[in-house]
């Protein structure tokens, strides 16, 4: 039987490829999460109950609720936030559905994620190959 988990996570969902900046270690550039990346990924962890972790093929349903219709829609972060508290490691996705939406007073994330069956040569390869 395969187990699912939801959240609400309440506050603005930010961009993880627009949220990095440049800082050098050794005295050589790194790219690192942005301080507004590091302030929402705290956020999901101070709002998001850790459960036994999921197992397997994983499939997540993620819907975002923009203050404004500017953002780009990127799901990277509430996936990183959610690694360590639901699940094990972000690889076991096999299917996201990410979803943009515009609420100015109350921007969000509302995520699902599932264990699912996943046949990962496709449905239309022949039997034997």
């Amino acid at each position: 039987m395969s187990r699912k988990v939801y959240q609400c996570i309440k506050g603005e969902c930010v961009s993880k490829a627009n949220s990095r900046r440049l800082v050098y270690v050794g005295g050589k550039p790194r790219f690192i999460k942005s301080k507004k990346g590091l302030e929402f990924i705290k956020t999901i962890e101070e709002q998001v109950a850790p459960c036994k972790f999921l197992e397997g093929d994983l499939h997540a349903t993620i819907k975002i609720y923009y203050s404004s219709r500017r953002p780009d829609l990127d799901a990277s972060l509430v996936l990183d936030g959610l690694e360590g508290i639901w699940f094990k490691n972000d690889r076991a996705f096999k299917r996201i559905i990410t979803e943009k939406y515009l609420s100015k007073e109350n921007p969000r994330v509302e995520v699902s994620v599932e264990e699912i069956e996943w046949d990962e040569l496709g449905s239309t390869h022949k039997t034997g190959e």
